[in-house]
């Protein structure tokens, strides 16, 4: 526990000195999404959103799966009943009034998700323009567009979706102009990618036209195997640019972060994870300048 707060310390006072990043000329809205399990989806998403806070970024996160765990990483309250996502889309609350602040990283809130999140999918199925239900909150709340909503205007908002396709993941789809798919380097990486991408199509030929595959972050890479390398080579050859240069190296810090109400990015801010994901971030926010 005093290690816990001594790294916590250590973070905050590394992400002060380092000199802050240019904020983008508007919001970027990512979605992080794969429906295979276990590629770090949601590891990704704090971890990133994290590293983005520690480079000067205002950063939201909206935890659209109802196992709510990137809430459990980022140290926010979500037991049955916490005003969260399901307020949001299923009772039309106001965005600003299910903000909650991340105690661990200064410039980054949070939007927990609770397991009543579970039934929204078939309470949206009767809702008029149901799939826009997100994109609507988000844009209702002044903090979301340009350089004119001043300083407390979020730079970045990642929502972090459930491992299935259905009216959660649509909505995110919708409010996003960027999808961001973590890839896991192994064997059956591109396995299953297809459906995912249809959707994308479907979704911008039908209900988002701005929606892009922005970013693709190959996570758990070991360097020590062909495998991986041959994998990251198969993802870059199939998606080029789009795949950022950082890989995520498989990481016991990484994985031991959640269960201390921590990303890796406070936990454990020298080790190698957190410092993969900071150039990430540091990347991604490069890519948004260049945009």
């Amino acid at each position: 526990m005093a290690r816990a707060t001594e790294n916590t310390l250590l973070a905050r006072q590394q992400s002060q000195v380092r000199p802050p990043m240019p904020r983008p000329s508007a919001t970027r809205v990512m979605v992080v999404a794969n429906q295979k399990g276990g590629v770090g989806k949601t590891t990704s998403t704090v971890n990133l959103a994290a590293g983005l806070a520690q480079l000067g970024q205002r950063v939201l996160v909206v935890d659209l799966d109802p196992q709510g765990n990137a809430s459990t990483a980022l140290s926010v309250e979500h037991f049955q009943g916490t005003p969260g996502t399901y307020e949001l889309l299923v009772d039309d609350t106001a965005l600003n009034e299910v903000v909650r602040q991340c105690p661990e990283v200064p410039l980054l809130e949070v939007v927990p998700a609770t397991i009543d999140l579970a039934g929204a999918e078939i309470e949206l199925v009767s809702v008029v323009a149901r799939e826009g239900r997100l994109k609507k909150a988000l844009l209702a709340s002044g903090r979301v567009g340009d350089v004119s909503l001043g300083e407390d205007r979020w730079d970045y908002v990642l929502v972090d979706c459930p491992p299935s396709l259905g009216l959660l993941t649509l909505n995110a789809l919708v409010a996003g102009a960027e999808l961001l798919i973590p890839i896991q380097a192994e064997y059956y990486a591109l396995e299953g990618l297809g459906q995912l991408l249809k959707t994308v199509d479907m979704v911008r030929a039908h209900l988002n036209p701005e929606l892009a595959v922005s970013t693709i972050l190959i996570t758990m890479y070991d360097a020590r195997t062909r495998l991986a390398a041959g994998v990251a080579e198969e993802v870059r050859g199939h998606f080029g640019d789009q795949v950022l240069r950082t890989y995520i190296p498989r990481s016991v810090r990484v994985s031991e972060a959640p269960s201390y109400g921590q990303t890796v990015m406070t936990y454990d801010p020298g080790s190698p994870g957190a410092l993969s994901y900071l150039e990430a971030a540091r990347e991604i926010a490069r890519k948004g300048m260049e945009a």
